[in-house]
């Protein structure tokens, strides 16, 4: 069971009531709220509704990407603007003004990356950052996991932009944790079914359309996506570019080899 739920999951921020805000500062209960200002301290102040206000001050901002003197970067507190962002209530000074940690949310979803997140599990996440070489996916508490560009699918791309934006809420699967380093890694593909799952769609002799994803430099053939899981090899074919849609007729499946063989329309 995921125990932490990513920072914007959910986009609405519900106003917080007096009794609720005392009953969390208590319990410690994790709560969100809009970041609606970064002053030039970098200190963060939270919309808590019902005329409420709350202050993360700079070094309760970040409890994981920190620099050399333990606070985050000013960038990172400017970016929260606007923002759904979770936190903890670490005082209460008045009836309208509350002291609040992010930070503290952090510590704790690190522990839960030590002690309870297993390999198998599936998480809901939400993308982050994109590279070149992968997905970064915020799994809760401001922990994010890499996803590599060749666990996305089984059908080979270019860039993770094929397939993800920023802010994109997803499904991933964890693949392997470095508890001692803090490292997730995450798995996409295995999501998207089987082979046998996804050939289920497609009968030989269906006209069917796919999406070119590699053509081979000798000239033996075209890989053609025709889902994310499933590929099938065409003969090569002048003119025929990479991310091209096209029409092919499925002239062949042979399950026990996990191939399809096609041909251009």
């Amino acid at each position: 069971m995921q125990k932490f739920i990513p920072e914007g999951w959910e986009n609405i921020s519900e106003p917080i009531t007096p009794f609720e805000l005392n009953e969390a500062y208590k319990t410690g209960e994790i709560m969100n709220g809009l970041v609606t200002n970064c002053d030039s301290n970098y200190n963060l102040y939270v919309d808590l509704g019902n005329h409420m206000q709350g202050i993360i001050p700079r070094e309760e901002v970040e409890a994981i990407n920190v620099d050399e003197t333990g606070f985050p970067k000013p960038n990172i507190c400017a970016n929260k603007v606007n923002k759904i962002v979770q936190f903890k209530v670490k005082d209460i000074k008045n009836e309208d003004i509350a002291i609040l940690s992010r930070k503290a949310v952090g510590k704790e979803a690190l522990s839960w990356v030590k002690e309870e997140l297993q390999v198998g599990m599936v998480v809901c996440g939400i993308v982050k950052n994109i590279r070149p070489y992968g997905v970064f996916v915020e799994i809760g508490g401001g922990v994010a996991g890499l996803l590599h560009i060749e666990d996305i699918s089984v059908a080979r791309i270019k860039s993770p932009q094929e397939r993800f934006k920023i802010g994109q809420k997803i499904n991933v699967m964890i693949k392997y944790i470095d508890r001692s380093k803090e490292r997730v890694i995450l798995t996409y593909k295995e999501l998207l079914g089987t082979w046998e799952d996804n050939i289920k769609e497609f009968s030989e002799g269906d006209i069917v359309e796919g999406i070119v994803r590699e053509t081979e430099k000798q000239k033996n053939g075209i890989f053609v996506e025709l889902k994310p899981n499933l590929v099938g090899l065409a003969d090569y074919k002048e003119n025929i570019q990479y991310g091209q849609q096209v029409k092919v007729n499925i002239r062949k499946i042979i399950p026990e080899k996990k191939k399809v063989k096609l041909v251009f329309i």
